[in-house]
Order: C-alpha cells, then sequence, then structure tokens
C-alpha cells in the first residue's frame, strides 16, 4: 500500500476568491432579522466603546482638575451603566450568532449532501470515500469562524476603524496623521502576505483530505491489514501523510504569523510617532494630557480592530479554500440526469433491447462494440464470460448508472434516457456480490428495498430467500440491530439478507450480479427455489462464474471481446463445445 496513492492530491476547479465569498455570506441573507438585530447590538457596544476614551479625557480635563467630584461621580456613573449593556449585548451578540451560524452549517451540509446523492457512478469512481468525507464534515466545520466574524468582527471592526481615524483627526489631524503614519507600511505588507498564503492553505486542505481518504479506507480494511500483517508499511504511510500535513500546515502558518509581526511593528511605529510628534513638537501646552492619554486609547482601538481584522484574513484565507472545494461539488453536475421533456416510466412489462450499443469507461477502450440483442418479458438471461468482459456493463446500463456512447438501450420501447431516473430504477431490483448492510435492525435493512413495506411484506421476503430461519434464531429476531456492514453474520448470511432486501422491492426487472457466489451450496440450493418463484412473469439478469446457478437460465450471453461471443441455453451451449463449453469444462475439473 504505497504512499504514492494517497499523497497525489485533486484536482481542484480555481474558483474566484470574490465569488467564493458571495456564495457563502449569501447564506447569511436567510437570516435577516436575526442579523439585523446583531448589527443593532453592535452599533451600540461600538458607539459605547467610542464613547470611553472621550469619558476620561473628560474626567480628567474638566471634573479631575476642577476637582469637581459630583460631576466625577456622574461620568463615571454614566460610563459603568453604559459598559454594563455594552457587556451584555456582546453576550446576546454571540449567542445569536451562535444559534445563526450552526443553522448555516447544517444547510450547507444538508445541500452537499443531498447534491453528492444526485451525481453518478463517475463521480465516485475517481474520488475516494475520505475525500468526499472530508468535504462533507471537516471543510463546513472550518466555515464556522468565517460566518460568525464576519457579522462580529468584520462589520463592528471596520466600523470601529473608520470612527476612530475620523474622530482623531477631528481632534487634532497633526496627531492624527502621526499615530497613522505606518498605514502605508502595513497595506504592503498585508498585499505581499496573501499573495503566498492562499495557495498555502489550499495545499493544508488538499494534505488533510488525503490522509483522511488513508485513514477511512484502512479503518474500513482493518481485517485485510491484519490477515496480511501489513501493520508496518499502512503505519509507514500514515506517518509519510501526517508529515506531509504537518509541514504543510507549518509553511501556511508561517506567512500567516508575518502579518501579525508586521501590525505589531505599525502599532508601536504608530505610538512612537504620536509621543514624538506630540511632546518634542507641538509640546505639552498645546495638547492637553487628557487628550494624549485620549489619542494613546484611540490608538490601540485602531490597532486592535486592524489585528481583529488581519486574524479575520487570515481565517478566509485558511479556509476559503475549504469553501471553494464544497462549492466545487456543488458545482458538479451529474453526467446521468433527466433532460428534456422526460417522462414517468410506465409499468415495466420487461422487454429489454440493445441495439448497437457501445461503451467506454475512458473514451478510449470500448468494454462493449455494437452490442445487440432483445429479451422477451419474463424472461431469465445468464450472462457469463471472463473477468472485465461487460458483464456487469451491460446491466449497469440497463439501470442506467451510465450513458451509452453509441446506440440505444430500451425497456418495452423507451429509450431509457427518455424516462426519469426515479421512476425507471424504482421498478429495478438490483443485487451485486458487494453485500452492503446498514448499520440498523435487520428489519429496517430488509424494508430499504421498499420504504413503506410492512412487516408482513418483510417476513415474507425473507421466507422466500429462506433466510427467515436463521434470522428467528437471533436473540432479537427480524428486531437486532447490525453493527456497521454486518458486523457478526456470517457472509452468507449478509447475502441472505441483501437478497431479502431486493426480493420486497417487488421489481419487474430483476439484476443479480453474482448474487450467490458467498452462499454455501446447500444454501444455495434453498435459494434457487425461492428465486425460481419470485422470477415468475419478472425479466431478469443473472451475472455467475458458478455455472451450476444458471442451468435453468433460458438464455446464456457468453460475454468476451466486447460482444456476445455465443447464446442458447445451457444444453446447446454445451452440445456447441465452445467457450462456454470451455468454461464448462473448467469448473467441472477444478479440483474439489
Amino acid at each position: 500500500m504505497s504512499v504514492n496513492s494517497y499523497k497525489e492530491d485533486e484536482q481542484s476547479i480555481q474558483i474566484g476568491k470574490l465569488q467564493t465569498l458571495k456564495r457563502l455570506f449569501a447564506y447569511l441573507l436567510s437570516y435577516k432579522s436575526t442579523i439585523a438585530a446583531v448589527l443593532v447590538i453592535m452599533a451600540f457596544c461600538v458607539v459605547v466603546s467610542l464613547l470611553n476614551p472621550l469619558f476620561i479625557e473628560s474626567a480628567i480635563d474638566n471634573y479631575i482638575v476642577s476637582k469637581n467630584l459630583k460631576g466625577l461621580c456622574l461620568l463615571t456613573l454614566l460610563a459603568v451603566a453604559l459598559n454594563l449593556l455594552m457587556i451584555g449585548g456582546i453576550k446576546l451578540r454571540m449567542f445569536l450568532m451562535a444559534k445563526v451560524c450552526n443553522s448555516i452549517l447544517v444547510t450547507i451540509r444538508q445541500e452537499l449532501y443531498t447534491h453528492i446523492q444526485t451525481l453518478d457512478f463517475h463521480f465516485f469512481d475517481s474520488r475516494p470515500t475520505g475525500k468526499i468525507l472530508a468535504r462533507i464534515i471537516g471543510d463546513i466545520n472550518s466555515l464556522k469562524d468565517v460566518l460568525n466574524n464576519f457579522v462580529t468582527t468584520l462589520i463592528p471592526d471596520f466600523i470601529t476603524v473608520v470612527a476612530v481615524a475620523v474622530i482623531m483627526f477631528m481632534k487634532d489631524p497633526i496627531l492624527a496623521a502621526a499615530a497613522l503614519c505606518s498605514l502605508p507600511i502595513m497595506a504592503a505588507g498585508l498585499w505581499l502576505i496573501q499573495t503566498f498564503s492562499h495557495k498555502r492553505w489550499q495545499i493544508v486542505r488538499k494534505k488533510s483530505s488525503n490522509l483522511n481518504a488513508f485513514v477511512h479506507e484502512n479503518m474500513s480494511g482493518m481485517r485485510i491489514i491484519q490477515s496480511f500483517t501489513a501493520e508496518k508499511e499502512t503505519s509507514e504511510t500514515f506517518h509519510d501523510l501526517t508529515t506531509q500535513h504537518r509541514q504543510s500546515f507549518v509553511n501556511a502558518c508561517r506567512i500567516n504569523d508575518a502579518l501579525g509581526s508586521v501590525i505589531d511593528f505599525c502599532w508601536g511605529f504608530g505610538i512612537a510617532a504620536l509621543y514624538f510628534v506630540g511632546i518634542m513638537i507641538l509640546g505639552t501646552k498645546r495638547v492637553s494630557v487628557g487628550t494624549f492619554i485620549a489619542f494613546g486609547t484611540y490608538i490601540g482601538m485602531f490597532w486592535n480592530p486592524i489585528m481583529n481584522l488581519s486574524n479575520f484574513y487570515n481565517q478566509i484565507i485558511t479556509n476559503l479554500a475549504a469553501a471553494e472545494r464544497i462549492f466545487e461539488i456543488m458545482d458538479t453536475r451529474a453526467e446521468i440526469t433527466d433532460q428534456g421533456t422526460v417522462r414517468e416510466m410506465p409499468t415495466i412489462k420487461g422487454r429489454v433491447d440493445f441495439c448497437n450499443v457501445s461503451f467506454s469507461y475512458d473514451n478510449e477502450v470500448k468494454v462493449l462494440n455494437n452490442v445487440s440483442f432483445t429479451i422477451t418479458p419474463g424472461e431469465t438471461i445468464a450472462l457469463v464470460g471472463p473477468t472485465g468482459a461487460g458483464k456487469t456493463t451491460i446491466v449497469n446500463l440497463i439501470s442506467r448508472f451510465y450513458d451509452v456512447q453509441e446506440g440505444i438501450v430500451s425497456i418495452d420501447g423507451c429509450d431509457v434516457r427518455d424516462v426519469t431516473i426515479e421512476s425507471l430504477r424504482k421498478q429495478m431490483g438490483i443485487m451485486t456480490q458487494d453485500n452492503f448492510l446498514f448499520t440498523g435492525t435487520i428489519k429496517d435493512n430488509i424494508r430499504y428495498g421498499k420504504l413503506d413495506a410492512t412487516d408482513e411484506e418483510i417476513i415474507s421476503a425473507a421466507k422466500a430467500v429462506h433466510a427467515h430461519e436463521f434470522i428467528c434464531k437471533l436473540e432479537k429476531g427480524y428486531d437486532t440491530v447490525l453493527s456497521e456492514r454486518g458486523g457478526g453474520l456470517s457472509i452468507g448470511q449478509k447475502q441472505l439478507l441483501a437478497f431479502a432486501r431486493t426480493m420486497v422491492s417487488d421489481p419487474r426487472i430483476l439484476i443479480l450480479d453474482e448474487a450467490t457466489s458467498s452462499i454455501d451450496t446447500g444454501t444455495e440450493l434453498l435459494v434457487q427455489e425461492g428465486i425460481e418463484a419470485l422470477l415468475k412473469g419478472r425479466t431478469s439478469f443473472v451475472i455467475a462464474h458458478r455455472l451450476s446457478t444458471i442451468q435453468k437460465a433460458d438464455r446464456i450471453f457468453v460475454i468476451d471481446n466486447g460482444g456476445i461471443v455465443e447464446e442458447g441455453n445451457a444444453r446447446e451451449l454445451i452440445a456447441k463445445k465452445g467457450a462456454y463449453y470451455r468454461l464448462h469444462m473448467a469448473q467441472m475439473t477444478l479440483p474439489l
């Protein structure tokens, strides 16, 4: 298990920063009333904070110098009352914004998850599950602070900076110019830093995604890792991936941290310039003690929001890559969709036609090449042939998991591209060799095939495939809770449950892709009896490498070299002594 397969970063589509921010902050518009209330609260808090230096200046120059104790007490009480209200406002603002931001994250996560479910197999074929999980969980979580601080930091701090600058210039333009003389230095530093920072945080997101993909896949395949004693190799791969992630994070943080140093320098330079101009040039006679203290306070009120804004900017740079990755998936359009004037698929009778069908997964090598056949309603077709010959591709095209590049696939004379995907797949029962079971009860797993199925229908389906007997032997029967992927059940038992789930859907077309590959011979005979009863009146496609399971098929297609090389029932094909005969003899001579 080489690290190279995991350290390969995803190719991402570059989306404009401003466009990404607009899309992200547009979610705030759904909470206009709450945001308005927060803005009113923040406006009050900003006004109080701006008044505090003036309270100090007035207390010193007007009341302390003249020894007006009563006036000083009244001013102090007013300042204390306003500041207590400001503290309460800050708490309320934090509560309201936390509620809004969490609601927005739920909305974005729901939209992303819903959209991912509409994407076709091409999307999932090209991405490890762990990288998709990183988008749904990690990337979305990283947006919380950006959304919250946009309202609680960016807006009030920006207003504070502007207001402080205006007040300072109104009180004394010379002192104000001295205090703010280092702004050009900060602007140049900000421009240089942001040039390099965004790309580095994109790299961090990609390395994090690679790590998530590796961990998810290895946790799922832990039995294989331990069976082949590959713990050392996977640990080394994990170490390499974590090292790459750490190094990319360190590289990004170095750039971000530089901005704080630039602001600290500008802040200190501004204070030094203020006192030099105020004391050495203007003199203490022109500038009162209260004004000096007020200006010193205003400088702090100016540069502290600048520091907050720089931190918020760092957050944006840090998490903008996450937003871009989320919107990239949201903008990914499914290749298999309902196009134009599609209609509902009528109740399927079961006729299936392939007319000169060609298909390629990579648009280069054709898996199917000019394939044509007709299946009559109720007919059972077995597909056999070497691995990779195109057997599963044929049934995937019938279910429209992929679209043909050439030719037409039709059911009851309807091109599958001319009917809605939902109405088509609702009438199909598909069971693959991957017997995926969800966490939940056995009853719920079977009901997944038909969400409104009654308990009687569930039990009937289980009996038909002979799963009822082993289910009843479990401690809680149909209410037995299964762990992820049906842990605790044998492979054969999982397969029987998956078969019952398919059967309860009462499909018009049934597709069995190696559906009995993990069932022992004795159980298989029982399942075959249930299959025969349930397949009456249904068109079915059975993919099997074990030829004993398809002896009663109406027709057998031998698939190879991109087409059907032989066709007929088992007896006819054996008599021909062709490709099927060779497969049959090869299995007959296999050692037991």
